[in-house]
This record gives C-alpha cells, sequence and structure tokens, in this order.
C-alpha cells in the first residue's frame, strides 16, 4: 500500500509538499493576525484607548503579519528575501527622490485645482501679491489661468506694461489683494488731494 502511494505522489510530491507548506504558511499569519486583533480589541475594552489609536495600530500590525507571512512563501518559491528586500528598497529610494525633483509642479497643480474650484479670483481680476502690506510684490490683471501658472498683464503706467507668469502656489505663500474686474478701472488713479 505504501508503495503504491509512493508511485502514485511521485512525481507530485515534491509541489504537493510545497503548496501544503505555503497553506499553512497562510494559515498562521490568518491566524495570528486574528488573534492580535482580538486582543487589541480586549486590550481597548479594558482601558481606556482611543480607537484612533488602535485602527491606526491593529491595521499596522495586520500589514506587518501578511507581509512576513508573503516574504517567507515567496522564499518557500525560491525568491531570495535579500533579493527582494533590495529591490523594493531601490524602487521606494528612486521613488522617493522622484516625488521631492516633481514637488513643486505636484504643488502648483494642488493650487491650481483649488484656485480653479474655490475661486480666490478670476479671470479679469486685478491681483497683487504683497509680501507684506507695505511690499507689494507683482500686481496685474489676470488674463490666463492654467495648471502651472497664472498669467497676470501689469499696467502700462507701471512702466514696463509687461505680462507676468506667477506660479500657482506663490497666491497661498503670500498675501494677495484682490478687486473684481467690473468694480476696479486697472489704471490706478492718485489719491484726492483736499
Amino acid at each position: 500500500m505504501n508503495e503504491r502511494l509512493l508511485t502514485l505522489f511521485g512525481p507530485w510530491r515534491e509541489p504537493l509538499l510545497l503548496g501544503l507548506q505555503v497553506l499553512l504558511i497562510l494559515l498562521v499569519a490568518y491566524v495570528l493576525q486574528r488573534l492580535v486583533a482580538r486582543g487589541l480589541t480586549r486590550l481597548g475594552s479594558r482601558y481606556p484607548l482611543p480607537p484612533e489609536l488602535l485602527l491606526p495600530v491593529r491595521g499596522g500590525i495586520r500589514w506587518f503579519i501578511m507581509g512576513g507571512a508573503l516574504i517567507m512563501v515567496l522564499e518557500r518559491l525560491g525568491v531570495s528575501a535579500t533579493v527582494l528586500w533590495t529591490a523594493i528598497s531601490g524602487f521606494v529610494a528612486v521613488a522617493a527622490v522622484a516625488f521631492f525633483a516633481i514637488w513643486s509642479v505636484l504643488s502648483n497643480l494642488l493650487c491650481a485645482v483649488l484656485i480653479l474650484t474655490v475661486g480666490p479670483f478670476r479671470l479679469g481680476d486685478v491681483v497683487e501679491i504683497v509680501e507684506a502690506f507695505d511690499k507689494p510684490i507683482v500686481k496685474g490683471r489676470v488674463i490666463d489661468i492654467n495648471l502651472l501658472y497664472t498669467t497676470l498683464e501689469e499696467s502700462a503706467e507701471s512702466g514696463t506694461g509687461a505680462i507676468v507668469q506667477v506660479p500657482n502656489s506663490l497666491f497661498f505663500q503670500k498675501a494677495v489683494r484682490r478687486w473684481r474686474g467690473s468694480d476696479l478701472q486697472f489704471t490706478p488713479q492718485p489719491p484726492n488731494e483736499k
């Protein structure tokens, strides 16, 4: 009988053993995760711990256990944990460098979405970005708002009459004065003298 089982399962013995080991690893990880979650729930009911603390701890422990189980399964399938860790850490490092490299672009994109949805100013308005109350940086009529820049047309009386592209993020970093387009003639009026 034993010889018959060996000849029947002979070529399938290795894959079946590997499959059983993988299932055992996943089952142990699942049970361990459930036990830890139950223990944290009991800990939260016994001591006055806020749910805002327990929820991320429970999620972090779950990811840690399942990640460890995944590494053990991949180890059983022949993937080296060192190679896997090197690949993951290399990917994270490249992603972090890329994120910091395009941070200013992402900041301007987010600020453009906020400008278009919240509407602190609109086309035709006159805006002035000021460093402090008495230090203006730039003033002009808004002629275009795109995803990176807001284009301002300076008045001809200011001497230049130039078109200035202001990064959208600058509108959220500095103080902004605004005059609605229909409320104001763009040419500055001298103060009334009495």
